[in-house]
């Protein structure tokens, strides 16, 4: 099938990318310039592990194509996926103006029937806005339709290419036709193509990224409770988990979630509720609760050195939201290095692939390594922030022999409280009794 996909951002250049891998021909449009030139020359603009190979491949065989002309896109395409930043508005509301944008300008060139659909993460109601900016402009045959993504960063390409299910929202059995065909491949394994009108597919987006943030939420609530009542949020997680009404996956404690994802669609959720005279306490709790857990560790980091930053030098390791990406988009991170050098320490970092990124915001306010190891030059602690796997089984005694103090506060929980005892290590995680060293005068 002939598909152009607007918007080569993180969504927009997966999608493209996927659906040139079963043999569509797949043309991306975007008025980024440099950025088409980028791509068209080979160089991918985002990281994310496996996509590269793909993305080459498909450029090569020609099945993948990028232009800064919308025209020219669209001409002879059957689908038109808009993958368009949302983001939110200075009331939380998602921001549709780039959507709606492009949408009036597909009424002005379309020529023949289309299926039109929403890939970006929009508010309930948005196709049929879509629909009527491209109306204004055009008198013909088209349909608009609901396709939500469920991408995790850093495991997008199996998502999509094994995706658990597909959610299409239509009212138009001709564009559901033409949706079961496209997506007919990605399924031969038996996993659904879940129709339903438009507005129950824009909801569930945001229904189910509340859910796990939510779920996220609850799980840091527990281990505030652990902290205080003693208890292991490790154990605990495990009993929980073993209960199949409700899973293993996102109950794993921290300092909170991030991304470009979660945050932005809660807080969507709970504008769409409040446009809607609805109270949804729940989401505004997990909202609260997410702020103050990106924070968790500072209060615990400033009683043990007596509330006297200034001067102190923290290695970071880990700046993207999670591991995997190069996304720092509400990061925890940010937040720890805003909070320490308010407080005059200074930082050294290291993050495998997201270092450009903060270098971008954050600038020479802090030190960036060439290594995990390379930052702890005397270093007072060791933060860590995102849990990618090098940082799991670390030389320690390349630590020991680098760091100034053997004093860890870990966000991620990657290490055993026991076995890091034994080496001798102060630690700090999430949940967990903290581990202190024989002859330490540190008290709890």
């Amino acid at each position: 099938m002939k598909i152009v996909v607007i918007g080569t951002g993180y969504v927009g250049l997966v999608t493209g990318t996927c659906f040139a891998e079963t043999g569509n021909d797949v043309t991306c449009v975007d008025i980024d310039a440099n950025k088409i030139k980028k791509l068209t020359e080979g160089q991918i603009t985002i990281y994310e592990p496996g996509l590269n190979k793909i993305f080459l491949r498909n450029l090569k065989e020609e099945r993948l194509k990028f232009t800064t002309s919308l025209e020219d896109g669209v001409r002879d395409a059957e689908i038109i996926f808009l993958a368009l930043p949302t983001p939110p508005g200075a009331d939380g509301s998602a921001d549709l103006k780039y959507v709606l944008g492009v949408a009036e300008d597909l009424g002005k060139i379309l020529k023949a029937y289309k299926v039109i659909v929403d890939k970006s993460t929009v508010p309930v109601g948005t196709a049929e806005k879509v629909y009527a900016a491209v109306a204004k402009n055009y008198n013909g045959e088209f349909d608009v339709v609901s396709n939500p993504e469920f991408l995790r960063e850093g495991v997008a390409v199996d998502d999509f290419m094994k995706p658990d299910r597909v959610v299409i929202g239509t009212s138009s059995e001709r564009a559901r036709k033409v949706m079961e065909e496209l997506y007919n491949p990605f399924v031969r394994q038996g996993n659904p193509i879940i129709f339903m009108d438009e507005r129950s597919a824009e909801l569930t987006k945001y229904a189910a990224n509340s859910f796990l943030a939510t779920k996220i939420t609850f799980m840091n609530e527990i281990a505030q409770l652990c902290e205080r009542l003693e208890a292991d949020v490790d154990m605990v997680r495990r009993g929980l988990g073993s209960d199949e009404r409700i899973g293993k996956r996102f109950l794993f404690p921290g300092i909170g979630y991030g991304g470009s994802c979660f945050p932005k669609d809660v807080q969507a959720l709970v504008k769409s509720s409040n446009e809607v005279e609805y109270d949804f306490k729940i989401l505004k709790a997990v909202m609260d609760i997410n702020e103050k857990q990106k924070l968790h560790l500072i209060p615990k980091i400033k009683k043990y050195f007596k509330n006297q930053l200034k001067g102190k030098h923290f290695a970071l390791w880990g700046l993207a939201f999670k591991p995997n990406t190069d996304d720092i988009r509400e990061a925890p991170a940010l937040y720890l290095i805003d909070a320490l050098l308010s407080e005059g320490a200074t930082l050294s970092v290291f993050d495998p692939e997201a270092m450009a990124n903060v270098k971008n915001i954050v600038g020479d306010k802090i030190t960036y390594g060439e290594s995990q190891y390379d930052v702890l030059k005397d270093a007072d602690a060791l933060i860590i922030a995102t849990e990618w796997n090098e940082f799991r089984t670390p030389n320690f005694l390349k630590m020991v022999t680098t760091m100034k103090n053997k004093i860890i506060f870990d966000g991620r929980n990657l290490f055993d409280v026991n076995a890091i005892r034994e080496l001798g290590f102060y630690y700090v995680s999430i949940g967990r009794a903290p581990a202190i060293p024989e002859n330490s005068n540190y008290h709890k």
